[in-house]
């Protein structure tokens, strides 16, 4: 997603110089000046940053329409997999770069065989005709069972429920496997329905996550996003108020700025973290994902959704993104295997990854009540999820909004999965 083509629709970042993005189009505001706390945790952040630069690209590019949306997966251009590799797998002495299961289900303190019984839906536009068979390469390298059309496990359709698939677009066929490869890290006993979008329109992509609530999912992911604007309380209510299932949506990759459907009041909106290993009691430490202000996870203050009733922070009067988070950043990414139009096992990262890994723990958690929203359950239990203290996605008024504190903060939400807990109603 090319960056200048996507910062017209974010809310104004104090400090940030948006003018020349926006062509002079809005007046910004004058910069705000920092408390000494602020500047001291915005310098800790450039640090954080400053370790994790890497070089990547955008699977889809920037929506080019009102109502659009673009996928949101980023992919690693600077990594060199073994020469081990065969056609389909590596060797057990070469395994692919980037976290695999065992990597992320320690991070997050999650079962190993989770899922059992529950149906997560990947809802993504166009099609992938490999999609099948490369969720066989990356459930076979890392060992999990297999899912398959065969066996009942895995379901392709398009968005009305039939095989009448959309036009194949590599982009969105890397966001594809991004999905599917992390519910199946996440949740390896879940059954996976795929369901296809016609286009990136908001009327395609909600018309395809009704149909996934239909054919019994239980839980949706949702890696896209696009411009905020005054129709979204209406497509809220035709395409995302679906009490018992758990809907998970990705906050986006442009730093400070909400961005729909994250900011829906009836979803799960999943900030991104960069994920590295240390010498803690947990092994693990995380901060902000932000590699500049105009890349890392989205955050911000909806100007249209109104605020759920179990969201309490008093700096955003409306709905604030996010409610939760997980690991999104290029440079800490996720093993991937994509061969439609690629090169096969790359690293990924953007919010596209945090979004099906939270719908993976929901599914692990089990079936939400009837009448609930899920995305209430973490601030039922935020004791029970890692809280991300450090870094920052921008510069803003007030400054939770955009750095992370102990406690809620835009950015990373309540925190990252430690357990079930926070993702099981009561």
């Amino acid at each position: 997603m090319g960056k200048a083509s996507i910062s017209h629709r974010k809310p104004v970042a104090i400090g940030f110089a948006v003018a020349a993005l926006l062509g002079g189009a809005v007046a910004v505001a004058a910069p705000a000046t920092a408390s000494p706390v602020s500047a001291s945790k915005a310098n800790a952040a450039q640090a954080v940053a400053a370790k994790h630069q890497v070089h990547t690209r955008h699977l889809c590019a920037a929506p080019k329409h009102h109502r659009m949306m673009s996928c949101l997966a980023e992919m690693r251009t600077d990594v060199t997999q073994p020469h081990a590799f065969a056609a389909h797998a590596v060797t057990a002495a070469a395994t692919p770069s980037g976290y695999g299961p065992s990597d992320l289900l320690s991070a997050y303190n999650l079962p190993a065989n989770g899922g059992a019984g529950q149906t997560i839906a990947i809802v993504d536009a166009q099609d992938d005709p490999n999609a099948e068979s490369d969720l066989a390469t990356y459930r076979s390298q890392y060992g999990l069972p297999d899912c398959t059309t065969a066996n009942g496990c895995f379901s392709k359709v398009d968005q009305t429920g039939g095989s009448n698939y959309p036009t194949a677009d590599s982009g969105w066929a890397g966001e594809i496997s991004l999905d599917l490869d992390m519910v199946s890290a996440i949740a390896p006993q879940a059954h996976i329905i795929l369901v296809e979008a016609s286009s990136a329109n908001m009327s395609d992509l909600g018309t395809a996550v009704n149909e996934a609530v239909s054919l019994g999912a239980t839980q949706v992911s949702n890696s896209y996003g696009g411009s905020e604007d005054s129709s979204d309380t209406s497509a809220d209510n035709s395409y995302f108020n679906h009490p018992g299932v758990a809907i998970t949506v990705s906050a986006g990759d442009s730093a400070y700025g909400a961005e729909y459907p994250a900011s829906s009041q009836y979803v799960t909106a999943v900030g991104g973290t960069s994920l590295t290993k240390d010498s803690s009691s947990r092994g693990w430490s995380e901060s902000v994902w932000s590699t500049s202000s105009t890349e890392g996870t989205g955050s911000g203050c909806s100007a249209y959704e109104p605020k759920p009733s179990w969201q309490t922070d008093t700096g955003c009067s409306n709905r604030t993104v996010a409610d939760v988070s997980a690991v999104a950043d290029p440079a800490t990414g996720v093993a991937v295997y994509d061969s439609y139009q690629a090169s096969g096992w790359n690293v990924y990262g953007g919010t596209s990854a945090s979004s099906p890994i939270i719908a993976g723990v929901y599914a692990d958690a089990g079936t939400a009540g009837s009448s609930d929203y899920p995305s209430k359950y973490p601030y039922l239990h935020t004791s029970a999820l890692n809280d991300v203290t450090t870094g920052s996605n921008g510069t803003c008024d007030p400054a939770y909004l955009c750095t992370a504190e102990v406690g809620y903060d835009g950015p990373t939400g309540l925190g990252t999965p430690n357990g079930l807990t926070a993702f099981t109603a009561g």
